[in-house]
């Protein structure tokens, strides 16, 4: 089961980006930011309590001119309706209750979402306390008194959040059926991929009751096997705004590769491989999902003897973070390649779950060492002491060392890539925690 999804709403200026980084700071919870998206942070990974959400800043618009305000808010709101399990509204108290917060209510009201009101800018209760009951207005429940600036009222208001989720998205899934989240920009056959599965296979398809609101899971049986396919085609409105319709399509990506264990990124052959392509494939690899590469619309690109390799090479370049990831060719329209897809999603999932033993583990360390030495500075080297798989999905190693701090990027880089020669893990991430002990407890 996904994390809950929850969503920030408000109007221009009232303080939603102050409060996304107030709830997804350190005061919180030990936070990680996505790298996949590079002009803006979207969304984040929190913890309250020990119940883990996702976070989802739907802010960022300021519009150019008064009468497309409007427009844009509800833009916004829409997208949050879509795509959240519980909404926080934001309003200005030194503003007051303007005309449009009372269009977003309606807008919310009407989605049967829980929605928590944050009343922002409350830097003083002895002030401003009495302000925040005119925003029971709003018809929307209890107004919450907040400060983003400040910190102030942040526990109150987490607390009130989290008791709308619902406790299977608190619970671990018993269902242990491959999910495949089918992500990428809009148009690049993502819904032509799973219909061409669901008809070259001629199985029972349901529809199943999934976390995302209007994101079809789509039950698949190949060889006996059943496969849950998240498609997140379909999903996105209408849009004149680029950047509106950028965020949508980030936003609804993160709701699908939560739920997912290997993500399919779906590249147009034709438009080749984008800046957005990019920022998907980084919520699937900081996340730790399997990913496999599917370049789609294969059959309508003019080829020669060296297209493939310098189609690759390109999408390597691109997703440099991500040289693991399987790649295949593929043509949603004319079936090329499709059922090949089963294959590299059952290899993911046998590397994701792949475990080696301490003993083999450290064999490869100090061969690694051996062949370069580790770094050092002012005079002190770089100690490896120790190396154990802890988890799987994905597979997380703990490497002890002498000093953490010298642990340079280059080489625990060196050491995944000594791994990888010897297991191979392609198709998914390899995650390290470097842990520090001193020499005398060897």
């Amino acid at each position: 089961m996904s994390k809950p999804i929850v969503a920030i709403v408000g109007r221009p200026n009232v303080g939603k980006s102050t409060l996304f980084n107030a709830l997804a700071g350190e005061t919180i919870s030990i936070v990680k930011d996505t790298p996949g998206v590079t002009r803006d942070r979207i969304y984040a990974d929190c913890t309250w309590l020990n119940m883990n959400f996702t976070l989802i800043d739907t802010g960022g618009i300021e519009p150019d001119s008064k009468d497309i305000i409007l427009s844009q808010m509800r833009e916004q709101a829409q997208i949050a309706i879509d795509t959240a399990d519980v909404i926080i509204f934001i309003v200005d108290v030194r503003q007051g209750l303007v005309d449009s917060d009372s269009k977003v209510a309606d807008m919310l009201r009407r989605s049967g979402k829980p929605v928590v009101l944050a009343v922002n800018k409350v830097d003083s209760f002895q002030k401003y306390g009495n302000d925040v009951y005119e925003f029971y207005n709003l018809g929307i429940g209890d107004p919450m008194g907040v400060s983003a600036a400040s910190r102030l009222g942040i526990g109150d208001l987490l607390d009130e959040v989290t008791k709308h989720f619902r406790a299977e998205q608190l619970e671990e899934t018993e269902d242990d059926r491959p999910r495949v989240a089918i992500v990428g920009k809009p148009n690049v056959g993502k819904s032509s991929i799973i219909n061409k599965l669901i008809g070259a296979n001629r199985v029972i398809v349901s529809d199943i009751a999934g976390t995302t609101r209007d994101a079809v899971d789509t039950e698949v049986i190949h060889d006996k096997t059943e496969y849950i396919f998240i498609d997140t085609a379909g999903l996105r409105r209408k849009s004149k705004i680029k950047e509106d319709l950028e965020r949508y399509s980030i936003i609804r990506t993160v709701s699908a590769v939560e739920r997912a264990d290997v993500v399919v990124l779906v590249i147009d052959a034709v438009e080749g491989v984008t800046e957005q392509d990019a920022k998907i494939a980084g919520i699937a690899h900081d996340r730790g999902k399997g990913i496999i590469v599917a370049v789609n619309k294969w059959d309508a690109v003019e080829k020669t003897d060296k297209t493939i390799y310098e189609y690759t090479k390109k999408i390597q370049d691109t997703l440099s973070f991500m040289q693991y990831a399987e790649m295949i060719f593929i043509s949603a329209a004319t079936g090329q390649r499709l059922p090949k897809l089963f294959e590299l999603i059952d290899v993911v999932r046998q590397n994701q779950n792949m475990r080696i033993a301490t003993g083999v583990l450290n064999e490869i360390m100090m061969e690694a060492v051996a062949l370069q030495q580790p770094p050092s500075d002012k005079g002190k080297r770089l100690k490896l002491f120790y190396m154990t798989q802890v988890a799987v999905k994905p597979p997380t190693f703990v490497v002890f060392v002498n000093d953490k701090e010298l642990m340079h990027f280059s080489y625990m880089r060196y050491l995944e890539n000594k791994i990888r020669e010897t297991f191979g893990f392609r198709g998914t991430a390899l995650k390290f925690l470097i842990r520090e002990r001193s020499g005398k407890e060897q």
